[in-house]
């Protein structure tokens, strides 16, 4: 059996290896456009701002590898041209010699991966407008950015002039890569701006939870500019970038490196007949298969199920991309493995924080029109309050009404947010309900957690929703509402709420008769702990109550406030 695999990075790469591991007689034939195999694109922003400060710590693994360790006829800089699935053959250019050969298959796995979205705006290839995508692109951004100072070069408009180091930058989307790349130029030293088009960085959170995302970028120095696209790029007499963008404003930039997103590649796939979904992806089934039997395709291209919703998605990460590798490898080899779907698990560093997600979010539930479900927020701490140095964490999940099911969680944090976004990911992938959080046993010592983990107490503050002991309220739909601020009066005068009523909760019971027993009260205070409990004593004294969750911390970024 003949096996070709088109594209050596991610997906491609390990379904090559994995295949070899079970089938030591195939003939494998691993075919990568670019001058590198299985390196780590997910590590090019880092090597930009030299926390990776070698090239070669990128490559994963390099084409002689694969030659000696695998038996694995591995070609880079070849790029298959053309497929011809009725005789079962590729066309492949050699970009070095220029020499196009025929190769025949019996098996073809595709892996192009997505390539980086490049709209045709006016200017966008001038000089110092970057992609970054691969190890080249890394490169030819930090030569840029090393460049030297007071070096001449031609210019449109003074035939010579000087350019100086660059000094700052433009980085279009705010998305993973926007935000990985504007952290390190603030590394290298840059002042940043980041625009994005939609309203809120980091598409993958809810609008609330991407406000505390923008507002820390802030804090570290990062322009953010939010709901306004790049409309084009020129050049400017003394030989910098301008940003210009669809609202009329010019942003003054040394680089500029876009990360609008990207688009699956699937020229092979329409030029092979393929079934492509509504997403725009190649479509496969659970097994990785196209529309045709003996064509397979995996990684960011492809289009997959959303492993809670059901829905077709694209979902361009490394790690499903390795899995889809593995179970076309398994498949070609005879056995019946499958892919479970995607759940989208992810996580960004930003300077010291992490943005983690996994799951569904509730703004793809209410596109779904989704109504079974409820959301929490909490703000425990990531280790036990007692040891020094505990970091807040910020964490949303969300969870069926009707049986609990835990069905997505955002985690925002300094400190313990992989431990958590991971516990999480598994609850979900296992099926497991807000009942089964409660009851997890997690790893506990002062330095890494608490008796009560942050994961624990996410399911223990749902149950309790559920169970009717803490009925809850959200800020976007209190309205007029009667609200009731159990807070101690500094915390008032530090920060109010307009209309509220200030009981502290030690003064509760002796108070209740300032209460009104005709009208339902939204209960707060600063995490929503305090607001709980007199909750629990206004139920049982006969009172209509709810929790406002996540009390004045969840306010600061409610979706009912301004977008800050």
């Amino acid at each position: 059996m003949k096996v070709i695999i088109v594209g050596g990075v991610a997906g491609g790469a390990s379904c090559a290896a994995r295949l070899r591991r079970l089938d030591e007689k195939a003939e494998i034939l691993l075919l990568e456009r670019g001058p590198y195999v299985s390196y780590a694109n997910c590590g090019l922003p880092y090597h930009v701002g030299g926390t990776i400060e070698k090239e070669a710590s990128l490559l994963v693994s390099t084409e002689q590898s694969f030659r000696v360790i695998f038996n694995i006829d591995c070609r880079t800089n070849n790029e298959v041209i053309s497929i011809s699935p009725d005789r079962k053959t590729v066309e492949i250019k050699n970009h070095l010699t220029g020499e196009v050969t025929s190769e025949k298959y019996d098996k073809l796995v595709l892996s192009p991966g997505a390539a980086p979205i490049r709209p045709p705006l006016p200017g966008i290839d001038l000089p110092g407008i970057f992609s970054v995508r691969t190890v080249p692109d890394a490169r030819n951004i930090r030569e840029w950015l090393d460049r030297d100072k007071d070096r001449s070069v031609g210019n449109s408009f003074t035939g010579v002039d000087t350019v100086s180091k660059p000094k700052r930058a433009v980085v279009v989307g705010g998305g993973f890569i926007g935000l990985e790349m504007a952290e390190n130029f603030i590394h290298r030293g840059l002042q940043v701006t980041l625009i994005e088009k939609l309203d809120q960085v980091m598409p993958p959170l809810d609008p609330e939870m991407a406000r505390i995302v923008k507002r820390y970028m802030k804090r570290h120095g990062i322009k953010v500019k939010v709901n306004d696209g790049v409309a084009g790029f020129r050049k400017t007499e003394d030989g910098s970038l301008e940003v210009l963008t669809e609202s009329g404003k010019a942003y003054s930039s040394d680089i500029v490196v876009l990360a609008i997103g990207v688009r699956p590649e699937t020229a092979l796939a329409k030029m092979a007949g393929l079934e492509i979904g509504q997403r725009g992806g190649i479509r496969v089934d659970e097994r990785m298969r196209t529309s045709n039997p003996d064509i397979y395709a995996v990684g960011d291209a492809i289009e997959v199920k959303d492993f809670v919703t059901g829905q077709w998605t694209l979902i361009p990460l490394a790690g499903p991309a390795n899995r889809q590798g593995r179970i076309a490898a398994d498949v070609i080899a005879g056995r019946d493995s499958r892919f479970r779907g995607t759940q989208g698990t992810s996580i960004c560093k930003l300077f010291d924080a992490a943005i983690a997600q996994t799951g569904t979010s509730e703004k793809a539930l209410r596109q779904l029109g989704d109504t079974d479900y409820e959301k929490i927020y909490l703000y425990p701490n990531s280790h036990a309050g007692y040891y020094p140095d505990a970091k807040l964490l910020i964490i949303k999940i969300l969870f069926r009404k009707s049986n609990g099911l835990l069905l997505g969680a955002q985690v925002l944090g300094e400190e313990g947010v992989p431990k958590r976004i991971d516990s999480f990911a598994m609850a979900i992938q296992m099926g497991c309900t807000i009942y089964d959080l409660e009851e997890a046993e997690l790893s506990y010592a002062p330095p890494y957690g608490s008796a009560k983990d942050p994961v624990n107490f996410a399911g223990m503050v749902a149950a309790d929703v559920l169970h009717g002991d803490m009925p809850i309220m959200h800020w976007e739909s209190v309205g007029d509402g009667f609200i009731l601020d159990v807070r101690n009066p500094p915390e008032v005068t530090a920060e109010s709420v307009p209309g509220a009523v200030n009981i502290p909760l030690p003064q509760m019971r002796e108070r209740l008769g300032e209460l009104p027993r005709d009208r339902e009260i939204y209960v707060l205070c600063r995490s929503a702990q305090r607001a709980y409990y007199a909750t629990r004593i206004l139920l049982q004294n006969g009172f209509m109550a709810r929790t406002l969750s996540g009390g004045m911390m969840s306010r600061s970024h409610s979706v009912s406030q301004t977008n800050s």
